[in-house]
């Protein structure tokens, strides 16, 4: 049985928060296509900060695969931050659908 390594969770969010980025970008330009107004401003500028959370995380995420020390800590702050992106676009998909 396979040991799990620190770093193996950095494997997994690496790529996830590549995806979300492009996710983000895909629905800024969606919803800039659709009529101008409050809510599609602020959905825009809230999918702009998720889209750098989600940069940033795999920022993070590729720093900890990448570096020999121990990196537990850049692991751990990926982690948070990709989560944060999720509960964040989470709120932006209930304003979408209401």
């Amino acid at each position: 049985m396979k040991k799990n390594n620190a770093s193996d969770l950095s494997h997994h969010i690496l790529p996830n928060s590549a995806t979300m980025v492009g996710v983000c970008i895909m629905v800024i330009s969606i919803v800039k296509s659709a009529a101008p107004g409050l809510t599609n401003y602020l959905i825009d500028k809230a999918l702009a900060i998720d889209s750098l959370l989600f940069m940033i995380s795999a920022l993070l995420s590729f720093s900890s695969i990448r570096l020999n020390r121990c990196t537990e800590g850049l692991e751990r702050w990926a982690e948070m931050i990709f989560l944060l992106g999720l509960v964040s676009i989470l709120k932006v998909a209930k304003c979408l659908v209401i």
